[in-house]
């Protein structure tokens, strides 16, 4: 039992350090291409950040771990917005823009409609599906391009540094993502071997402890766009990666290896995930986004009551 929650918590560490790594390189040749710093905040950093899940769920999937993959996808939605958002709002609100969230917003809530529909209707994740939810990221993505383009140019844009070489960030880049890639193993491998040991469903440990872990990128993010005064920054992540979740990391599960959503735990007599993880997840991102959209601006009251949905669901999902 030792060595598997050892190995666990390399695999966390491999997923942090690489995703930092990933994001440092692909940030730096974006910059150095002259790629405006909106557009890799939009596009870059949150697919930097959301290569842990996709990794997880992908190889989730590939070794008949289906549960595992849509418990990740959905464990991080929640993680993000009621945990990692909540504790940026609750200690540090702000305003934000409505405009620039207004996409990000549509895409997340359009993608889950579909996503709900899927599993409320058949509850399996078909290929067809996952092509479908890739084909919606590639639109989000082209929006965004779209929309950045659109931008207006800052005026001083921030140079690569003399020392930060291309070979560097390349080097980065092929790092991080190796290192994504093994911690990935390690966190499925053993997380599967922990949730056996004690008995716990699988869907349960993919959606706590796996999600929360691969989740930490947008955390460390979140942190330093919090302490740098940016927390419409963190907000955008949080949700952008939200979006990637649904259409990135499950469309691409589903693809490679279809899977159905779990069984195995009930409750008031019916599937936990469709009575409390869907509702969950759309509650907490109204109660994330929609202050934003119609007020502008982010309060307290709202990311505390975020951090206490949140402790709630994980009391929940260890008592059923």
């Amino acid at each position: 039992m030792l060595i598997p929650v050892l190995l666990f918590i390399v695999g966390l560490l491999c997923l942090i350090k690489g995703g930092d790594w990933f994001v440092d390189g692909a940030t730096g040749i974006a910059r150095r291409f002259h790629v405006p710093e909106l557009l890799i905040g939009a596009t870059v950093v949150s697919i930097g950040t959301t290569l842990p899940e996709v990794m997880v769920s992908t190889t989730s999937a590939f070794t008949g771990h289906g549960e595992i993959a849509y418990g990740n996808a959905i464990g991080s939605i929640i993680c993000n917005a009621s945990l990692i958002a909540a504790l940026t709002i609750a200690v540090k609100p702000g305003k934000v823009d409505p405009k620039s969230l207004r996409t990000p917003v549509l895409f997340f809530f359009v993608a889950a409609a579909f996503y709900a529909g899927v599993a409320y209707t058949t509850g399996y994740f078909s290929r067809p599906v996952g092509l479908i939810l890739l084909a919606m990221f590639a639109a989000y993505i082209i929006c965004n391009v779209m929309a950045m383009k659109n931008a207006p140019a800052p005026q001083e844009e921030e140079e690569p540094e003399e020392n930060a070489s291309f070979a560097k960030e390349l080097g980065l880049l092929a790092v991080g993502a190796v290192l994504i890639a093994v911690g990935a193993n390690l966190l499925v491998d053993n997380g599967t071997l922990i949730a056996q040991a004690l008995g716990v469903p699988e869907s349960v440990i993919a959606l706590t402890f796996v999600a929360l872990g691969t989740s930490l990128p947008e955390l460390v993010t979140a942190i330093t766009s919090l302490a740098k005064g940016h927390g419409a920054l963190s907000l955008g992540n949080v949700i952008g990666a939200n979006v990637f979740n649904l259409v990135l990391v499950s469309g691409v599960s589903a693809t490679v290896a279809p899977f159905t959503i779990p069984q195995n735990s009930l409750l008031f007599g019916h599937n936990a995930s469709l009575v409390l993880e869907f509702p969950v997840m759309f509650a907490v991102m109204l109660l994330l986004t929609l202050p934003a959209l119609f007020k502008g601006k982010l309060s307290r009251p709202q990311g505390i009551a975020l951090l206490c949905i949140y402790a709630a669901f994980c009391v929940v999902q260890f008592t059923i």
